[in-house]
């Protein structure tokens, strides 16, 4: 059975002190969620800081980003042992972000998760279309591309206990944000995919979505019957935002699981 997820990307924001007034108004409601999984992406200075807060706690450490370089003459690089050893769980690999602003392909997205996975940390496999790729109906050519660059090159056992992202390029930041309907539909069409390798695959493995989650659509989003958490950026930064979201899968999973769905 799939452990639902609600992982906080903070993507190039926060402080010190921000960080802690921030923790300390989250972590008493989102660490009594007992049927779903929750995990914070600081960026690369806090991780220590952040995973010592969460130190007795059932909330999870996640990086943001992984080198492709296991160690050596990287400069300003992170490696995934590093990630390791800081606490970390998951790790963010072949974000929108990092695919367009920093030049991240398939082939690296596909290195960078193979050494995610031989790190023993949970890789999160961030794919989606951009607008023009959706008006050109390329929505599904674009998912299946992404997925399967990993998939063709780690296989079934590579991917292990993977979780996918799915992320509307043109949703993400902008306000606006998949319909229920339209999330659910390629959150399907990812299963299927999936399925195609092995239904025990496609069983097993979490896929979340990520295009400006927000408490007012999380509540619809969740109850979607593939949609399995979300990935949840500028509204991890309010605490009022990402208690609801955490509340509203809460919700989602219960109602699920007692039928009331």
């Amino acid at each position: 059975m799939i452990r639902p997820l609600v992982i906080a990307n903070w993507k190039m924001n926060g402080s010190y002190a921000a960080n802690n007034t921030l923790l300390t108004h989250l972590l008493p409601d989102i660490a009594v969620e007992p049927a779903i999984q929750i995990a914070i992406c600081p960026p690369y200075p806090y991780l220590a800081q952040v995973g010592q807060r969460l130190i007795g706690t059932p909330v999870r450490l996640g990086a943001q980003n992984a080198s492709l370089a296991v160690n050596g003459a990287h400069t300003g690089e992170v490696s995934v042992r590093m990630l390791r050893e800081l606490g970390c769980d998951y790790v963010l690999v072949g974000h929108s972000e990092r695919r367009s602003l920093y030049g991240e392909t398939d082939a690296s997205v596909t290195h960078r998760f193979a050494q995610v996975v031989k790190a023993g940390l949970v890789p999160v496999l961030c794919i989606g279309e951009t607008l023009d790729e959706r008006n050109r109906g390329q929505t599904d050519a674009v998912i299946e591309s992404q997925l399967t660059a990993v998939l063709d090159d780690v296989g079934e056992a590579g991917f292990g206990d993977a979780v996918i992202a799915y992320e509307p390029v043109w949703a993400i930041g902008t306000g606006e944000t998949a319909s229920p309907a339209q999330a659910q539909a390629v959150h399907a069409n990812i299963r299927s995919l999936l399925s195609r390798y092995s239904h025990a695959l496609a069983a097993k493995t979490p896929i979340l979505y990520g295009g400006s989650v927000k408490a007012d659509n999380a509540r619809d989003l969740f109850r979607k019957p593939d949609i399995n958490g979300g990935l949840v950026g500028g509204a991890s930064l309010d605490p009022a935002q990402f208690i609801a979201i955490c509340d509203a899968l809460g919700q989602a999973t219960w109602a699920a699981h007692s039928g009331a769905a």
